[in-house]
């Protein structure tokens, strides 16, 4: 990435072609005017990029060749020697260097009034304020679990008028993109108008399971020991103890034990790396995959924020191994989803107290494993809440749900420490029993 001599105008010639022109595949309300490339370098236009690795390092520098301006980045990784290969703006001396730092520094000092600022630390440390004053979010990450809980925080945003509609205002733009060697995707996701990422969880292939037994007995492969010591060595030596995936000290015990235990089976090739891969279940990257991705990502993120064009509907994949082969997919949204939904649809004995209530979305088998202690308020009211306001609230437990709720069909809120965000439940009183 070489330094940018040119003047500003002339960096944005060619996206002035796309924000001053008319055209026959422009995005609703879309006005071709100088207006848009000046909102993208205004104060009001911030964008977010979750994660400043092999992705995050290529959506980086494609924003900041786009036009934007105000650019904040994300990740809680320091740079290590592997990451030299595919993510190109880090170098030798920055090794052991927080990464949302260096790549803040390296793009500011690239390109001429481009303003990215960093944030070393996890994406749960920032509170929901935060990730609502962006005006698009774009995801570089390589974890599931991280991908679900930015979605829950876009989905938490969304509130629904009274007939089941989302509220405009509330919608907050997320892209992200995803990549697994040669194999890629990018996807829009509009809380309340495409699927989010619970709606189609199906997508992602379910991580690689091993028999107890061949990982206690009969380890093979370096997977193997290094499984073993996540799976049962830590539960037996520290019990009690939840492990963190982001704590570097559990993963360095991992570590060292998983190589103790390869060396006693004459196992080769267990390195911090492939822990951290396994455990976290990290997918590999190639630069030239993650450069295609961005490009899209980026893409799709400039659509949403200027129309100049339609946007993706609503998923894009990128098969690489064996030439250049893209394929678009228009998923559903699940109705019933329990992070984007109005609300999932309950169907309730008026009579049943709210206890037997809470009780029923336990049992529930697609509620259920979302829920352990569950809190629910209707509106601005806590039926009922854990915590400081448990004593105020447990004698509703043994009233009735339709003096609580009189109102058929209306939305309650659970919350749950195993929920990533608030799940509305669309309460239906049986008809049968209310007659």
């Amino acid at each position: 990435m070489d330094d940018i001599p040119m003047d500003d105008d002339e960096r944005c010639r060619d996206l002035d072609l796309l924000l001053t022109r008319p055209g026959r595949l422009v995005g609703p309300g879309f006005e071709p005017c100088p207006e848009l490339r000046a909102f993208l370098q205004s104060s009001d236009c911030r964008v977010l990029c979750v994660g400043a690795g092999g992705l995050g390092c290529e959506i980086l520098k494609d924003l900041a060749l786009s036009g934007v301006v105000n650019i904040d980045v994300i990740d809680m990784d320091t740079i290590d020697v592997s990451n030299l290969n595919r993510q190109f703006l880090f170098r030798m001396k920055d090794v052991g260097q927080p990464k949302a730092t260096v790549a803040a520094e390296r793009i500011n000092s690239r390109v001429p009034g481009v303003r990215v600022t960093p944030h070393f630390g996890r994406i749960e440390d920032q509170p929901a304020d935060w990730y609502r004053s962006f005006s698009i979010i774009i995801l570089g990450l390589d974890s599931l679990e991280a991908r679900r809980y930015m979605n829950s925080v876009v989905c938490g945003f969304l509130e629904y008028d009274e007939a089941g509609q989302p509220d405009l205002s509330t919608v907050k733009p997320m892209v992200d993109g995803g990549t697994e060697g040669f194999k890629g995707h990018a996807r829009v996701i509009l809380p309340g108008h495409t699927p989010c990422f619970e709606c189609t969880l199906w997508l992602f292939p379910p991580q690689t399971k091993f028999p107890l037994c061949t990982l206690a007995e009969t380890p093979r492969s370096p997977v193997h020991c290094i499984e073993y010591v996540h799976l049962i060595l830590w539960g037996q030596a520290r019990a009690g103890e939840e492990f963190d995936t982001d704590n570097e000290e559990h993963m360095k015990w991992v570590y060292e034990r998983a190589a103790e235990r390869a060396r006693q089976y004459g196992i080769h090739g267990v390195t911090i790396q492939l822990t951290q891969g396994v455990v976290k279940n990290i997918i590999p990257a190639i630069a030239s995959t993650n450069a295609i991705i961005s490009a899209q990502c980026v893409l799709e993120a400039l659509k949403t924020l200027t129309c100049f064009s339609t946007g993706l509907d609503n998923y894009m994949m990128y098969m690489g191994s064996t030439g250049l082969y893209t394929h678009t997919a228009k998923y559903e949204k699940d109705p019933a989803c329990p992070i984007c939904s109005a609300g999932v649809p309950v169907e309730v004995d008026p009579d049943s107290s709210l206890q037997q209530f809470i009780d029923q979305l336990r049992s529930d088998p697609a509620l259920g494993k979302h829920l352990s202690a569950p809190s629910v308020s209707y509106g601005a009211t806590n039926l009922f809440a854990h915590g400081v306001f448990e004593a105020e609230t447990a004698p509703n437990l043994a009233r009735r749900m339709a003096d609580l709720v009189p109102d058929d069909g209306a939305v309650l809120t659970v919350n749950d420490k195993r929920l990533r965000g608030p799940m509305r439940v669309r309460m239906r009183y049986s008809s049968s029993m209310k007659a």
